[in-house]
């Protein structure tokens, strides 16, 4: 059974940090995009960072540049978010998503729809 699984949400101020991680398990994603993707109550699902199977190109939402930063780890089977400063529309539930259709590819998927697996989500709140 392939899972993902999301750690690292919570309360925070603005202007503080979060860290997230989420572990894969049943079947490896080393050479697959992975992907962050987030869900404000009342607001449909948003794309805020992905990257390619090597971490060689990655991508953010405008919305979360120069504040996020996405990485991985193959050996661990896991991918992060490093959020650094938080602001209240950061609020969200957030997933960690794989696209297990194309491997060993460049192309940085941006659209929950080249993504196959998702996890159930981690709550980030950041107060004002």
């Amino acid at each position: 059974q392939v899972q993902l699984v999301e750690s690292g949400g919570g309360l925070v101020q603005t202007g503080g940090s979060l860290s997230l991680s989420c572990a894969a398990s049943g079947r490896t994603f080393s050479s697959h995009a992975m992907g962050w993707f987030r869900q404000a109550a009342g607001k449909e699902r948003e794309f805020v960072a992905a990257i390619t199977w090597n971490g060689g190109r990655i991508r953010y939402a405008d919305s979360v540049k120069g504040r996020f930063t996405i990485s991985r780890d193959n050996a661990k089977n896991t991918v992060y978010l490093q959020m650094n400063s938080l602001k209240p529309e950061d609020t969200a539930l957030y997933y960690c998503a794989a696209d297990a259709t194309r491997s060993i590819s460049w192309i940085v998927p941006d659209t929950a729809g080249e993504y196959n697996y998702w996890g159930q989500g981690t709550q980030v709140i950041v107060s004002s």
